[in-house]
């Protein structure tokens, strides 16, 4: 537990503690990017869980320029935490290398001009990097702080049909190796609760994902978020739905992290959806932050951590 500083889990804050040895605070910018399962190149109508509007701030919009909403977002920020710090570029909305490699260029080199940017986070899926971009990030990488982070969502090949996903777990995984090979760190959201899958299997995905060589995860608890195809969905076939209360999920989360692998930083534990963009009844009003509270109360009343049974796999001699 040591390495934890203090806590029974390797947590975000800390990470950045650590590696920047200061407060850093991520600034959300949306350079108008889409998706290909969006734009009918892989698919459309998007993911079934999508609804953009549901997490992009206020002050991002496409029409600004990226300058601009660094700017707001570090004004928004100051009012919120009172003291000043350095901010990463976070490229969350849609897919946020899925353009020619000019756009990106000159969208991230604009975002790192801003003098307290100290790197990036980009958002995007597995099927809109090749090795070119790769090879981009891979240099960009040996001055900034960057980091790509893939919507996995699922190991289970069935489920991302089901969400129309537009890719396969295979390609995920291959592409995540591909990442780290350039230098680049990783990242990866999963959702817990999807339609299908038990709560066995979503405990074993946690020994599938130690394997990967990923920097950080975000986890998420499935919510229904209105204007999407999956609220349809649930408004028809609610049978087919298992979404977790508050007290399964925290066990559930605290068995999965037993057996997470300790080096994978974990920057949340739940989604945060505004109340007004769900079609099912929320966890009261509790904020993310309060969720990471109750369960690190849980891991301290049981005595347990990250990785406690985490054992890394072995190839035969």
């Amino acid at each position: 537990m040591d390495i934890f500083s203090g806590k029974r889990y390797n947590s975000y804050n800390e990470y950045f503690k650590r590696t920047f040895g200061r407060r850093v605070q991520k600034v959300s910018i949306d350079a108008g990017f889409t998706c290909p399962n969006r734009d009918g190149s892989v698919a459309s109508g998007g993911c079934t869980y999508c609804n953009n509007d549901a997490f992009n701030p206020s002050y991002c919009h496409p029409s600004k320029p990226v300058i601009q909403q660094i700017n707001e977002g570090i004004e928004f920020h100051k009012i919120r935490y009172r003291r000043a710090m350095k901010y990463l570029a976070y490229f969350q909305t849609y897919s946020n290398t899925y353009a020619p490699l000019k756009k990106l260029t000159t969208v991230y080199n604009e975002a790192l001009s801003h003098p307290d940017v100290v790197g990036l986070v980009i958002g995007t899926r597995p099927d809109c990097i090749d090795e070119e971009k790769l090879r981009y990030f891979g240099e960009l990488s040996k001055s900034h702080y960057v980091i790509i982070e893939y919507g996995l969502e699922t190991t289970n090949e069935h489920s991302l049909k089901m969400l129309n996903r537009g890719h396969t777990y295979a390609h995920t995984e291959k592409i995540i190796r591909q990442t780290t090979a350039q230098g680049i760190k990783t990242g990866a959201h999963l959702i817990f609760g999807l339609p299908g899958e038990t709560r066995d299997e979503m405990l074993e995905r946690a020994a599938i994902i130690s394997e990967l060589p990923l920097t950080t995860v975000k986890f998420h608890q499935l919510q229904i978020v209105t204007n999407t195809v999956m609220a349809q969905q649930f408004r028809e076939q609610p049978q087919k739905f298992n979404l977790f209360t508050l007290e399964e999920y925290i066990v559930f989360i605290v068995k999965f992290i037993e057996h997470l692998n300790p080096e994978i930083v974990i920057e949340r534990f739940t989604g945060e959806v505004p109340p007004r963009f769900l079609a099912t009844t929320a966890w009261g009003k509790l904020r993310a932050d309060q969720v990471a509270t109750m369960i690190e109360e849980e891991l301290a009343r049981q005595d347990t951590w990250q990785g406690k049974y985490y054992r890394a796999f072995k190839t035969p001699d």
